[in-house]
């Protein structure tokens, strides 16, 4: 990214996003007003928007993180690709296609069908997409427990933050398959924790879910390396957006599921969600403008942990319910801790540089 773009503001960086919040609450006071006629009820449905932002935004820090980490190998062309049509792909069809397709799928019903049901039916609706969560969890936990885990288990990865952890997991990457050998295992563990048909269903979608990572990354590479074999410059294309739509249809999961617990209008949640996905777009650019991750270096460990921590979750929750907002607060203290560790490790370099220019090292 080149100079003139680093020295963008932050407004500048959030206008869109502030722009797209306001004519989202407004549409959804709007929203309110038709299906009460009052003001309580207008003012009510303008909450539970604003809301489920706040709450998408809670949830996704670590997914920005990720996708500027991503970001910053690809080459201008497809991150201006990933910043318009992904978006798209995120917000309308993560947001709104998604949780239509759970319910044509789960209900034998049409497209069409499935929009009229959530307009006139909002409770069966989300009785559906309640009894879509095992699968979706199992399948998304487990996509992103491997990204997460890919991450940590790497022989090349010289820059730790919790050490004894990721010196240990870096040292036994050299072992062929252990992340996959760890991940399998867990699967195992929670199927047999499951009872009668839930447990054939998380086994199932388990392991479509870690089949689609490994089709994900072989085919990243696959796509990557035939572009640079027309192109040297021409790194992180194709496969490199595939991977982030994939990665960020994982991380969506958790949101859509956790709405219905606020609404079951899927006009409503789309509204809320499409706010928060632009949020994240807008703090994508700003990481990868501004190299903010260079400038951090453990800030990029946070949103990893964080990462694996909702994978975590997303089993868990497979067994109990488990209110979003810890899942939020616990990815964003993970990554507001690293944020602080980074911002103490600058401190102490500088201090260290500043004693050894004065010659008292």
């Amino acid at each position: 990214m080149n100079q003139v773009q680093s020295q963008t503001s932050l407004f500048g960086y959030l206008k869109w996003s502030i722009i797209v919040t306001v004519v989202g609450l407004l549409l959804g006071g709007v929203l309110g007003w038709q299906m009460t006629g009052t003001v309580s009820g207008m003012l009510t449905i303008f909450f539970i928007c604003a809301v489920l932002a706040v709450l998408e935004i809670s949830l996704s820090f670590d997914n920005a993180i990720v996708n500027a980490n991503k970001l910053k190998d690809m080459t201008p062309v497809w991150q201006r690709r990933f910043l318009t049509w992904g978006i798209l792909i995120a917000v309308f069809g993560m947001r709104i296609v998604f949780p239509l397709l759970i319910v044509v799928i789960a209900a034998g019903i049409g497209p069409i069908d499935a929009i009229v049901l959530a307009a006139v039916q909002p409770d069966e609706y989300a009785r559906i997409m309640h009894d879509a969560h095992l699968p979706i969890a199992a399948f998304g936990g487990t996509f992103l427990m491997m990204v997460g885990l890919t991450y940590f288990f790497n022989h090349e990865k010289d820059i730790h933050w919790v050490v004894v952890l990721e010196k240990y997991m870096s040292r036994y990457a050299t072992i062929k398959g252990v992340e996959i050998a760890f991940v399998l295992a867990l699967i195992l563990i929670f199927s047999n924790i499951l009872d009668g048909e839930n447990s054939y269903t998380f086994l199932t979608s388990a392991i479509y879910g870690l089949i689609t990572f490994l089709v994900v990354e072989l085919l990243g590479g696959l796509l990557d390396a035939s572009q640079r074999a027309m192109s040297e410059a021409a790194r992180g294309g194709l496969g490199a957006f595939i991977y982030l739509e994939v990665l960020d249809a994982s991380f969506s999961f958790d949101g859509v599921i956790g709405a219905f617990a606020l609404t079951q209008n899927l006009f409503i949640i789309a509204i809320g969600l499409g706010i928060g996905a632009m949020y994240v777009r807008s703090m994508t650019i700003m990481l990868v403008e501004k190299q903010t991750l260079t400038h951090y270096r453990y800030l990029e460990h946070g949103a990893f942990y964080a990462i694996l921590i909702l994978s975590v979750i997303m089993y868990v929750q497979t067994l109990y319910h488990i209110p979003e907002v810890i899942t939020g607060l616990g990815g964003a203290s993970l990554i507001g801790l690293s944020l602080w560790s980074s911002i103490r490790h600058n401190r102490q370099e500088r201090v260290r540089d500043t004693d050894l220019a004065s010659g008292e090292i």
